[in-house]
């Protein structure tokens, strides 16, 4: 009895060490910079109970597959950091979330996969975490935020190398791209994916699930969209026509639905399709 329970025993241990190398508890302490203080005691939320932390405003978080948040807030004289570690799940849910916080009229600042710095506010995107700094009082802290940006990135761990599927979409002309968390093209037969706009119209790729799930979807895109003529691309194809999106092109590669919906006149979805998908395989 004794040596089977101590065998359980090491199996618990090797099983808790094993589970902590694969879901590490990054937390932000103060100290990682400084001259800085711990104001007030550490915070943890998850899916439960982060609305309370955030007034409500927590649909954003939890439509890139928010996982839990670990917080604390930082002084130094009068200047308080509020600082912010959220594990979103994956990369591409990480980077998305990022992407859609980002402010636009602003440069990125580079750190993790991606980053911002503006005078009062660090975002950031690394592995399958965002991290987040809000400033206060009122004031230009770019120069502490830079000093953060460092040290958080130490601290969190995963790939600094931004998501595959950035590099499949054509730079040229490229105006935005994001990760969508629901209803790609404002289809809701599509799910999550990448969408890119340029000033002629959106390239798209749709993450399945698997293969069978991605079959699936054709079809019922080719219900929704009834006027429709096959074409010879991927492992299925069509194009058609909406009235708000223009000429489109649907192709199936394995899990992924890709294509260009084209409003602007001079522009062939089959051909851009073509060569997206060319970079799917």
């Amino acid at each position: 009895m004794l040596k089977t329970g101590l065998l359980l025993l090491g199996l618990g241990v090797f099983c808790g060490v094993v589970a902590a190398a694969e879901d590490p508890a990054v937390a932000p302490a103060c100290n990682l910079v400084a001259g800085w203080k711990q104001d007030g005691a550490a915070r943890y939320y998850t899916t439960e109970n982060l609305y309370e932390y955030m007034d409500g405003n927590s649909e954003g978080y939890f439509s890139y597959n928010f996982q839990n948040m670990r917080g604390v807030t930082c002084k130094q004289g009068e200047t308080t950091f509020v600082i912010d570690i959220s594990d979103m799940g994956d990369a591409d849910n990480a980077f998305g979330w990022f992407s859609a916080t980002r402010d636009l009229r602003n440069p990125a600042y580079a750190v993790g996969m991606g980053g911002q710095i503006v005078p009062r506010r660090l975002i950031f995107a690394k592995g399958k975490y965002y991290a987040e700094i809000a400033a206060n009082p009122e004031g230009d802290f770019t120069a502490p935020l830079q000093q953060w940006a460092a040290a958080l990135a130490k601290l969190v761990p995963g790939s600094t190398s931004p998501p595959a599927a950035l590099e499949w979409f054509p730079k040229e002309k490229q105006q935005t791209l994001k990760l969508v968390p629901e209803s790609v093209l404002g289809l809701r037969i599509l799910g999550k994916g990448y969408l890119a706009q340029y000033d002629y119209g959106k390239a798209f790729v749709v993450l399945g699930e698997t293969a069978e799930t991605a079959a699936a979807t054709m079809q019922s895109l080719r219900q929704r969209f009834t006027e429709n003529s096959a074409v010879k691309l991927g492992e299925d194809a069509f194009r058609t026509t909406d009235k708000y999106l223009g000429r489109i092109c649907f192709v199936r590669v394995g899990r992924y639905i890709a294509g260009y919906a084209i409003a602007a006149e001079g522009m062939d979805p089959v051909a851009l399709s073509g060569e997206l998908v060319g970079k799917l395989r």
